[in-house]
């Protein structure tokens, strides 16, 4: 029983190891969506237009 205890101890350790020490997998990053509308640029550009169609004088005034 002993033996049994002492080689699940073993491996638990040698897994251990292994995922702290062992061959590093690089995992590729991919550029992530904008979190918040104000860090859109085409949410930001469309805003722009927009306003700049609002501020032009009209025939009224």
């Amino acid at each position: 029983m002993i033996y049994a205890l002492a080689a699940i101890g073993a491996l638990t350790i040698a897994v251990l190891m292994w995922k702290a020490f062992g061959p590093q997998v690089a995992t590729p990053r991919t550029r992530r969506a904008p979190v918040a509308p104000d860090d859109d640029p085409d949410f930001l550009r469309k805003i722009a237009e927009e306003q700049r169609k609002n501020q032009r004088p009209t025939e009224d005034d």
